[in-house]
């Protein structure tokens, strides 16, 4: 993956956190029920798969591409929840208890889009 990229997928994840960070104000979604924050995680996910479904399989090799896809759903949402949440708001670590409907997304990505990667890559060698 060229840098260009790799600068437009941090581009692009930061904009939807900063999104999502002003979406659960006042309370970062602490505000709503448990049953509240399952359904709108669970609401989530198709589109966050079709998102990556589409871009993993534009890709010559998906499964590289699945996994820097899931690096960048994970890695810079944790830093940023974590800087927010673990020190703005003192959670610490312990915000992965706290705020487990962002812990959730933590794991998702790297089964989700890895399989959709092998997935496709499968496809893609029974064709040829």
């Amino acid at each position: 993956m060229t840098l260009r990229k790799h600068l437009h997928l941090l581009a692009v994840v930061t904009i939807a956190w900063l999104l999502f960070w002003i979406a659960g104000l006042p309370d970062y979604y602490q505000q709503y029920s448990t049953k509240a924050m399952i359904v709108f995680d669970i609401a989530v996910l198709p589109p966050l798969w079709y998102i990556g479904y589409r871009s993993i399989r534009r890709s010559r090799n998906q499964i590289a591409s699945s996994l820097w896809f899931s690096f960048y759903l994970v890695v810079p949402l944790f830093f940023y929840d974590y800087l927010y949440c673990g020190i703005y708001l003192r959670h610490g670590i312990a915000f992965l208890r706290d705020y487990w409907y962002l812990t959730v997304y933590y794991i998702l990505p790297w089964l989700m889009h890895p399989l959709t990667g092998w997935w496709l890559n499968h496809q893609k060698q029974k064709v040829i």
